[in-house]
């Protein structure tokens, strides 16, 4: 009888001290922690005692295997396993258990756990670990005039909206580090407001960026209204030049005298002077009978 007593108090010693064990244990909870791409993160470790005897970091990242930091109080010795030289302790783990990670990384996101013993009991927590990564910000007209706002490779993905606008659409693209692109397009110009107004929203900060696309695109048409108009205006000037020249050149063709043979010209060119000489010979012809009829005529005249 006394036997069976001795058992049940013993059960309900180890039973109570299981449970002040779990409720040690799970005094330290979970946490959740976001860190922007870039910083560095220092990760507290629940203690609740001054003195540490053993204490471990375990750290299972979503790329990659899994790494630790361990420290043993009685031989006064650290262990790392697998882990980046970015991750180390704060201090030293016998002043201080915390955990700091230095250029947070993509590659970095993940569970942290830290488990302590301790005199007074054992402790751990564990840390999830969220690697924020801002959007590059974009806002721009496309070719049609419209406005386009991009939060490119953003981590969670960015929430894109135009003020006082509501005609857009919305496109996502994912990238293979797990960043997504977000783009919208405000399919519409709004003649009554000048200027966009592109807002966007993010774990890691806010933007609103402004442009006008409507003014910018009719300027745009304009201009190129008026460029083709005066190319226009050159090719119809060419084919005219070319056109006038072209026809200029039949009436040449056309009005253009017969060639002669040179021989003939040599000929009507003689053909004056010897008509003049025809003239003379006439003429010399003429006085010279004339004279001859006067000589004859006094010969025959009787002497007196």
């Amino acid at each position: 009888m006394k036997a069976g007593t001795n058992m049940k108090i013993s059960g309900k010693t180890v039973c109570m001290f299981v449970l002040l064990t779990i409720t040690v244990m799970r005094s330290a909870g979970n946490y959740k922690v976001s860190v922007t791409v870039g910083d560095s993160s220092v990760l507290p470790c629940p203690n609740n005692s001054n003195i540490i005897t053993m204490l471990t970091w375990k750290i299972s990242p979503k790329v990659g295997g899994p790494c630790s930091l361990g420290y043993r109080a009685d031989t006064n010795m650290t262990d790392r396993t697998n882990c980046s030289d970015s991750m180390n302790w704060k201090f030293r783990p016998d002043l201080s258990p915390d955990l700091e990670i230095q250029q947070v990384g993509i590659a970095q996101e993940g569970n942290y756990t830290c488990e302590v013993v301790t005199p007074d009991g054992n402790f751990h927590g564990t840390y999830h670990l969220t690697v924020l990564v801002p959007p590059r910000l974009s806002l721009y007209c496309d070719e049609h005039g419209n406005a386009v706002c991009e939060a490119a490779a953003g981590k969670p993905p960015a929430q894109v909206s135009w003020l006082l606008q509501s005609n857009s659409s919305l496109e996502d693209k994912s990238h293979d580090n797990g960043t997504v692109t977000v783009l919208s397009r405000l399919a519409a110009c709004n003649t009554s407001v000048t200027d966009t107004t592109c807002m966007v929203f993010h774990p890691a900060g806010n933007w609103t960026e402004s442009i006008a696309c409507c003014s910018s695109g009719k300027k745009k048409y304009i201009l190129c209204v008026s460029i083709t108009i005066c190319l226009l205006s050159i090719m119809i000037f060419m084919v005219l030049i070319y056109y006038t020249k072209l026809h200029s050149n039949r009436l040449c063709h056309k009005t253009k005298p017969p060639e002669t043979d040179p021989i003939q010209n040599d000929t009507t060119e003689v053909e004056p002077y010897t008509t003049y000489v025809q003239k003379e010979n006439v003429i010399y012809n003429s006085v010279s009978d004339l004279t001859v009829g006067q000589n004859l005529s006094q010969e025959l005249w009787p002497e007196t």
